[in-house]
């Protein structure tokens, strides 16, 4: 007997719409450098400063919100690990200063699902930063063996809150953090 898994409606939407602006982030140099092998230390310490001016005020709207305990927010959080990759104080990096709209619940959904899913291609990222004999991998390991399950907690939770209502606003704010971030990353 096979098991067929559901993918809900949500999840779909946001992965085919947000396609092109998911891919073009994916172009930036830290990427490049790792499919070409010749990511370096540098690269590496550019890229997550970016991610940590981010992930900041990303992670400060987040604490904003009511979220209930099963969204396990405090865990979620991973902006604290990049200083510890970078040895520097967190006051050291800049931090970006044209956010998304992370205003309304819809719009926390999209955000979060951008960087929730981010935590899967981390797990690459790390093995592929090993490999490449570089040390800074504490955020790219984020939650280790509970990343799956942490994404799959997240995908449940994402599709029970989106609504026919609010599933437009999840989209659209998903796909505008994906171009402040790609923007922000660029950004010299």
């Amino acid at each position: 007997m096979s098991l067929t898994l559901h993918r809900p409606a949500i999840l779909q939407q946001l992965r085919t719409e947000t396609r092109p602006y998911h891919d073009a982030l994916e172009q930036n140099e830290f990427n490049r450098a790792l499919l070409e092998d010749s990511v370096t230390p540098e690269i590496t310490h550019r890229f997550l400063a970016k991610l940590y001016g981010f992930l900041v005020p990303y992670e400060a709207r987040l604490r904003q919100h009511d979220f209930g305990p099963e969204w396990q927010i405090e865990l979620r959080q991973r902006a604290h690990l990049i200083p510890l990759d970078l040895a520097v104080e967190g006051a050291q990096l800049p931090l970006c200063p044209q956010m998304p709209e992370l205003q309304s619940w819809p719009q926390l959904l999209g955000a979060m699902y951008v960087l929730e899913g981010s935590t899967l291609g981390g797990q690459v990222l790390a093995r592929q930063l090993a490999k490449a004999g570089i040390d800074a991998r504490q955020y790219f390991s984020g939650h280790g063996e509970q990343t799956g399950p942490l994404w799959k907690s997240f995908c449940q939770l994402l599709a029970e809150a989106a609504t026919e209502d609010n599933q437009a606003q999840v989209v659209a704010s998903a796909a505008a953090t994906f171009q402040t971030l790609h923007a922000w990353i660029e950004k010299p």
